[in-house]
């Protein structure tokens, strides 16, 4: 398939994703959403995939929507409008394979939503992180509840009401990265990253991100129920098989 906001790249069992809208700052436009939305799709049911990259071409990562869009809309329009850009980060949790965001210079609005989103984000160190639309009269609403899942009820708040934008160190501290780095090694952190999660049984990394993203907003009693399920249907696959004989024998994997 075609893509018109995006460029595709896979290898070695890696899916990268490039937001590709440079000269807006890869705002969300309608098309983009739709680009991400398939393209996530796409590379969950391609069997040669096994992670997915996402990264932003140009001088930033993201700087949200593309408030170009919002002109001349009725309410209907506007909901129909911005549900799609809000949907990427639910697509993300739904697809069985592991997505990483790889951000750097800027990740504002939608943009900040997407590295909340993502299963895994690692940036450089220059990157600044920020729910701005307040300053602007509006208000980051569905990266409220993408940043709520992460970083807890009273830093999401805080950020959504100042429109304060918070450094890559910051980012790390409460939990919204998992790593910043130099920004010349973002690129080869990145795939390093992705490469280790590659070289695991596919499918167990799909199967326990699936189980993951279920129990998340269940009773810690269903919870515990629900992958007790899951890991017997894990101890059943042939992968689980393999990889249990390969430990007894002391041999090495290679999936």
């Amino acid at each position: 398939m075609s893509y018109k906001t995006i460029l595709l790249n896979k290898e070695n069992y890696i899916g990268t994703i490039s937001m590709n809208r440079p000269e807006e700052l890869n705002t969300f436009s309608s098309q983009m959403a739709a680009d991400l939305n398939s393209a996530l799709l796409e590379m969950d049911s391609d069997p040669e995939i096994r992670v997915i990259v996402i990264k932003g071409e140009g001088r930033a990562f993201s700087a949200g929507i593309d408030l170009s869009e919002f002109e001349g809309k009725s309410y209907c329009e506007l909901v129909e409008w911005v549900k799609p850009i809000n949907n990427i980060t639910l697509t993300i949790s739904k697809i069985k394979k592991p997505v990483i965001a790889s951000a750097h210079k800027f990740a504002v609005a939608n943009g900040v939503a997407l590295v909340a989103g993502a299963d895994l984000a690692i940036v450089s160190d220059d990157t600044k992180f920020g729910t701005t639309a307040v300053n602007i009269g509006l208000f980051c609403m569905g990266p409220a509840a993408t940043l709520i899942q992460n970083i807890g009820r009273k830093k999401t708040l805080e950020l959504l009401l100042t429109g304060d934008m918070i450094d890559a160190e910051e980012a790390v501290r409460i939990g919204l990265v998992n790593y910043a780095v130099p920004k010349e090694q973002l690129e080869e952190k990145t795939m390093e990253l992705a490469a280790k999660i590659a070289s695991k049984s596919p499918t167990a990394v799909q199967i326990g991100k699936s189980s993951f993203y279920e129990i998340a907003d269940l009773e810690y009693a269903k919870a515990l129920d629900f992958v007790s399920q899951h890991f017997a249907s894990l101890c059943a696959t042939e992968e689980a098989k393999i990889g249990y004989n390969a430990f007894k024998e002391k041999k090495t994997i290679t999936w």
